[in-house]
C-alpha cells in the first residue's frame, strides 16, 4: 500500500499527565498520596449524602485531613463553589480530596481553577470525568465547559470497593455516561489511534461487566472491569474534543437541571445514531462491539440492562424541547454532521419518546 492508500489518517496524541492508583484497597494510599504531592492540609469533598464516608476518610488521613466540605452538587453551579472557596480559605487547605461522582470532581476541578490547589480525586461512580482537563459549570441555568490543564486532577485513586455499593441503576446509568465519552472519542477530530484503542477497549470492559452487574450487582470482578472501563472512556474524553452528544447533554442538563447519568444513557443511542447516519465507516468498530448498528445497538443495550430510555421519564415537557433544540445551536461544538435546528429537534423527540434509531446495519456481533 503507498502513502496516497494509507488507510491511517495523519494524527497527534497527547496523553494525559495524571497519576492513576488502581487496585481494590487503594483508598487506603489516599493519605500517602496527599503527601506526595507536598500537601499538608487536605480537605475531603463530597455530597450532603456521602459526608460519613468522607469524613471516615478525612480521619484515615490523620493531621493531614482538616475538614470535610459536603456542598457538590449535579452541574456544579458557580454559587455553590463560590462558597466552598471561603470554606476552604478558612480550613487553610492546601490541596482537595474529591470523594464521589461527577459532581464532587466538578467541585474540586472548579476550586483548583481558582486557586491552584492540587487535587487528588477518589471517584466512587463510573462518570470518568476525574480524568479529563475539562470543567462543566452552571450559572443561572445556563451550563458552560472550559479546558485547561489546571483543571485536571494530579492523581487519581480508584478503588474497586468504593462502587460495590453502588445501586445498580445508578451504576448502569453511570456506565452508559462513561461508555458515551469513548463513543464519541471514536468519532472526534483530534482523535487518534491511540485514543481508539482505548475506547474500544473501553465499550466492552464496560458492556461484559454492565451484563455481568445486572445479574449480580455483587459481582467483584464485574466490578473491577466496570471502573476499569470507566478510566478509559474518562481518558479518551480528556484527550479529544467533545461533540454533539456532549453539546446536548450540557444544554438539556444544565437548562432543565437534570440528572447527569441518566441525561448521558439516554441521550447516547440518538447522538451517535445521529452521527452514524452520516459517518457509518467511523462508527463502525462501535456497531461491531453492539450488533447491526451502533445507534441501534446501543438502545438495545440499553434496553437489554434496563437502563432509562425516555426523556420524559425525567419529567421534560415537549415544549422543552424546543427551547433546549434553540440553545444547542448557540455556540455549538465541532460535529462530523452539520447541527441543523430542524435535525436536532427530531433527534431530541425521539429521545423524548425513547424511540429505537435506524441506522444501515454494518454487520457483527455483540
Amino acid at each position: 500500500m503507498n502513502r496516497q492508500e494509507s488507510a491511517v489518517r495523519p494524527f497527534v496524541h497527547s496523553g494525559s499527565p495524571a497519576r492513576i492508583v488502581f487496585g481494590r484497597g487503594a483508598r487506603d494510599g489516599v493519605k500517602e498520596e496527599v503527601e506526595r504531592l507536598g500537601a499538608r492540609r487536605a480537605v475531603v469533598l463530597s455530597t450532603p449524602q456521602q459526608r460519613e464516608s468522607a469524613e471516615l476518610l478525612a480521619d484515615d488521613m490523620g493531621a493531614l485531613g482538616v475538614g470535610v466540605i459536603d456542598r457538590a452538587t449535579m452541574h456544579t453551579p458557580v454559587e455553590v463553589t463560590a462558597k466552598a472557596l471561603v470554606e476552604i480559605e478558612q480550613l487553610g487547605a492546601d490541596c482537595v480530596v474529591a470523594l464521589g461522582g461527577g459532581s464532587t470532581t466538578g467541585l474540586g476541578k472548579a476550586i483548583a481553577a481558582r486557586t491552584g490547589l492540587p487535587q487528588v480525586a477518589v471517584p466512587t461512580t463510573y462518570a470518568g470525568s476525574e480524568v479529563t482537563p475539562i470543567l462543566g459549570e452552571t450559572d443561572n441555568g445556563m451550563k458552560t465547559t472550559r479546558r485547561g490543564p489546571e483543571i485536571l486532577p494530579e492523581t487519581v485513586v480508584y478503588d474497586p470497593a468504593l462502587t460495590d455499593s453502588l445501586p445498580i441503576s445508578l451504576s448502569v446509568a453511570s456506565g452508559l455516561n462513561a461508555m458515551a465519552h469513548a463513543a464519541e472519542g471514536v468519532y472526534a477530530r483530534d482523535g487518534s489511534p491511540i485514543f481508539t484503542l482505548m475506547a474500544l477497549e473501553g465499550l466492552a470492559a464496560l458492556r461484559d461487566a454492565l451484563r455481568e452487574l445486572t445479574i449480580d450487582p455483587a459481582d467483584h470482578d464485574a466490578r473491577d472491569r466496570a471502573l476499569y472501563g470507566a478510566w478509559l472512556c474518562g481518558t479518551v474524553l480528556g484527550g479529544v474534543g467533545m461533540s454533539v452528544h456532549h453539546k446536548l447533554c450540557h444544554t438539556v442538563g444544565g437548562a432543565l437541571d437534570l440528572p447527569h447519568a441518566q441525561t448521558h444513557a439516554i441521550l447516547l443511542p440518538h447522538t451517535i445514531g445521529f452521527v452514524e447516519e452520516t459517518e457509518p465507516t467511523v462508527l463502525a468498530p462501535v456497531a461491531d462491539l453492539f450488533g447491526g448498528s451502533a445507534g441501534g445497538g446501543l438502545h438495545d443495550f440499553a434496553v437489554e440492562l434496563g437502563a432509562p430510555l425516555r426523556l420524559s421519564e425525567l419529567g421534560v415537557t415537549p415544549e422543552q424541547l424546543d427551547r433546549v433544540a434553540d440553545l444547542a445551536l448557540d455556540a455549538p461544538y465541532w460535529s462530523p454532521r452539520p447541527l441543523e435546528r430542524d435535525s436536532i429537534r427530531r433527534l431530541l423527540q425521539h429521545a423524548y419518546d425513547g424511540t429505537r434509531p435506524e441506522s444501515a446495519p454494518h454487520g457483527g456481533s455483540a
